[in-house]
């Protein structure tokens, strides 16, 4: 039975202490409980979650190591699954990733060069002109003037490519071209769901072999009206051009094709199941403390695998495409746009096993944790002290949430992991302003509770014992 406080020779800072001291001494017993492998005779109380530990041979541990190596293992292939999946169905963030190469200075070139050469390709501009030259010196001009003119019949031309040059350059470059960039890939996404090949009326098509490209067609027509409108007469006569340039080369696209079925079924699950074989590692293991550092460690050299591997991909992408086909800076770019969101998954990935690894080891019964934990609580006691002290106190509050401090932890906890495996996209700061959230309301509930401190009814005043309720 508990009763009122007394303590005429004990102040309460003594009896703060005190109870830190008890704290220390029960986390220390706990510890020993988990790291004891046989007997536990020094030990009064036998613990069942202790007994339980020491009935688990090696096997656990074998079993531990194979869940975490097989969960590291298929992560990078999970991050890849995810990244196929989203771009195979969800048609916003597969115009997301590609309608920004409209706005490319080094795409814009590309396409205004392409779409000049089909039109130098499909009219004979330097022909056309000598003609129009020629029938102003049949109308009967001097022989001075003929000179003249004949001597201005490749300028003429020439100053006439430039014109469509600059011409065809003005409309790539304009917010108009950007919107039919971007309505073509919105239209041509559900062929690359199903067959992956582009609709001949589209400007942006993919083949069956991995490439992807802007088809002229769209592009010289409009130029040809805009050509008429200027005053350009003879470009009426440019025909119509069925004609595809391609901007990227991506291997992976036809064997996305080949196993789309598989990508959009792992895409979903795979992730969760190499969750779920690092979070049945941690559980099934002996010493959870070191089985989570490890599936953390684990985790984290997966993702460093995955970036490697993007940077690695990139440098060997540029360099085996033909600069015939695609223009080096080009090259680079089409790979940097398809790879970015692995990659900065593979990055905030990184991060939060970066994380899990310090606060478990944190968490951990460890000596340097335990003297850090301990240092935090004597801080916490203190300042909480010198509040009582001026007669600031959480009372009944402060007392409940202290009876309740394991499950508003777990509270705690659980709603930081729900954040980083549901809230997308994941990012790195998504990752650091979680835990530093949930690092500041634990450091506000261990302020704000308030321990109960209570003696027997049968003690003397001289009796320093102390209970916890």
């Amino acid at each position: 039975m508990e009763g009122v406080i007394r303590m005429p020779r004990v102040t309460n800072a003594e009896l703060l202490q005190r109870l830190a001291a008890l704290e220390a001494e029960n986390a220390e017993l706990r510890s020993r409980i988990a790291v004891a492998g046989g007997t536990t005779e020094e030990l009064p109380v036998v613990d069942p979650i202790a007994a339980t530990k020491r009935s688990r041979g090696w096997g656990w541990t074998l079993l531990a190591v194979v869940l975490i190596v097989v969960g590291a293992i298929l992560a990078p292939v999970a991050v890849v699954a995810s990244w196929a999946k989203v771009q195979l169905t969800d048609t916003d963030a597969f115009v997301a990733t590609y309608a920004p190469l409209a706005h490319d200075p080094g795409v814009q070139a590309y396409v205004t060069d392409e779409a000049v050469k089909v039109i130098q390709d499909s009219v004979d501009i330097p022909a056309l002109t000598s003609q129009v030259v020629d029938g102003i010196t049949e109308l009967g001009t001097g022989p001075a003037a003929t000179k003249a003119l004949d001597a201005l019949k490749a300028p003429l031309a020439q100053g006439i490519v430039s014109l469509i040059h600059t011409t065809v350059g003005n409309f790539v470059s304009s917010d108009a071209f950007a919107q039919v960039w971007q309505e073509a890939l919105r239209a041509s996404h559900t062929q690359l769901v199903a067959t992956m090949q582009g609709d001949p009326k589209a400007a942006i098509s993919v083949g069956s072999d991995g490439s992807v490209g802007v088809q002229l067609g769209p592009i010289i027509d409009r130029v040809k009206q805009l050509l008429v409108d200027r005053g350009i007469t003879f470009a009426s006569q440019i025909p119509t051009v069925d004609r595809t340039i391609t901007i990227a080369q991506n291997s992976s696209i036809p064997t996305l094709q080949i196993f789309y079925g598989v990508a959009v079924a792992a895409g979903a699950w795979l992730p969760w199941v190499a969750i779920g074989l690092l979070a049945l590692g941690v559980i099934v293991a002996r010493r959870r403390a070191l089985a989570l550092i490890g599936a953390a460690v684990a985790l984290g050299v997966a993702m460093v695998v995955v970036v490697a591997g993007i940077g690695i991909g990139g440098l060997i992408f540029v360099g085996s495409v033909s600069p015939a086909l695609i223009p080096a800076g080009v090259a680079e770019t089409i790979f940097g746009t398809v790879t970015t969101p692995m990659q900065d998954t593979g990055v905030a990935v990184l991060v939060l096993a970066v994380v899990v690894a310090i606060v478990a080891w944190y968490a951990g019964p460890f000596g340097v944790p335990r003297r850090l934990r301990g240092f935090f609580g004597s801080g916490v006691t203190w300042v909480r002290e010198a509040a009582e002290r001026h007669g600031i106190s959480t009372g009944r509050a402060g007392e409940w949430i202290y009876a309740q401090r394991v499950l508003l932890r777990a509270a705690v906890a659980v709603i930081a992991a729900a954040v980083v495996l549901f809230v997308r996209p994941l990012t790195p700061a998504l990752i650091v302003w979680t835990l530093v959230i949930a690092a500041v309301v634990i450091a506000i509930l261990e302020l704000v509770q308030r321990p109960v401190i209570t003696v027997p009814e049968n003690a003397g005043d001289d009796t320093p014992i102390m209970t916890v309720s």
